[in-house]
């Protein structure tokens, strides 16, 4: 007779105990399952009273709000969320859900379209800090340009002119300066003979064609004779000039031209310019580099920052 297995009777030993034990803890577990209920509603009633309302809004209405919120700062709580957020990923996809939503999208066309937005990008593209930085970044721009003209001008003037008048500008640079001079001229002109065709359009129109280009031409000179006569009685330099940094003055004084020889000045200009600009091969040879209005104004061209 074969005796008994001690495993197989450890195992019944076993499942009778488990037994014993779902036995002893049924009542218990069926007790919780009663009672759940009735903790959950009384849970319910609590919180919807009338006392814990105003028990609550007394709390909120203290310190406790800002205590809280200061331990939360001191805590760095909101720091560890978002720290573990990122870490594990969730904050990345959680920004990616909201950005990609069509409540945030349409959101940002409303704020986009906004009379408010249009106005608060107005008064910050108007403002003094932005006009500042647009203009420095534009001088900034072209300083190299300029810079790099006026150094071109001027060797091409040491070249070419008589030894001994490098502080002088000569015809490269009164050449450059004055096709600049030419296309402001040409600027006003067209405005000003627009403007007047304008209001002769109103009119009938200004007949016959002749006298037309009459005027015009005429209203051409009128504007050079005044352009050049004022920029060099006031300022002593065109703005041509200016781009190139010379300066005109009388051959004898540091003073300013006066009215009257800044007017010679352009008379003689235009005589230099009649022939193919003959006038000018003067400067080539003389060592003040002086051209035909140089001699009959009695003054010489000279450059801002003369050259050490």
């Amino acid at each position: 007779m074969t005796p008994p297995d001690p495993s197989h009777r450890g195992n019944r030993r076993s499942g009778v105990g488990a037994a014993f034990g779902d036995a002893a803890v049924y009542p218990a577990r069926a007790a919780a399952r009663a009672w759940r209920g009735r903790l959950e509603t009384a849970a319910d009633d609590v919180l919807a009273a009338p006392e814990t309302a105003r028990i609550i809004d007394r709390a909120l209405a203290g310190p406790l709000p800002e205590e809280l919120a200061r331990s939360l700062v001191r805590q760095h709580v909101v720091e560890r969320i978002v720290r573990e957020l990122a870490e594990s990923g969730e904050l990345e996809v959680l920004l990616d859900k909201a950005l990609a939503s069509p409540e945030t999208l349409e959101l940002v066309d409303r704020v986009l379209a906004s009379e408010a937005m249009r106005h608060a990008l107005e008064r910050a593209m108007s403002g003094p800090e932005v006009r500042a930085a647009l203009a420095s970044q534009s001088v900034g721009l072209m300083d190299p340009v300029v810079n790099g003209l006026r150094g071109a001008g001027k060797a091409l003037d040491r070249r070419l002119s008589a030894p001994r008048s490098s502080a002088f500008g000569s015809v490269a640079t009164r050449g450059v300066a004055l096709f600049v001079d030419a296309l402001a001229i040409a600027a006003v002109t067209f405005t000003a003979g627009a403007a007047v065709g304008l209001v002769a359009s109103l009119a009938g129109g200004i007949r016959p064609q002749w006298l037309a280009g009459l005027l015009l031409g005429l209203g051409q000179v009128v504007v050079s004779l005044a352009y050049f006569t004022l920029f060099w009685s006031t300022a002593g330099q065109t703005p041509g000039m200016r781009l190139m940094g010379v300066r005109v003055r009388p051959a004898r004084t540091d003073g300013r031209l006066t009215t009257g020889r800044a007017l010679v000045r352009t008379v003689g200009l235009a005589l230099a310019i009649i022939p193919c600009f003959l006038g000018f091969l003067p400067a080539l040879f003389d060592r003040r580099c002086r051209a035909l209005p140089d001699y009959l104004a009695g003054t010489v061209v000279v450059y801002d920052e003369p050259e050490g």
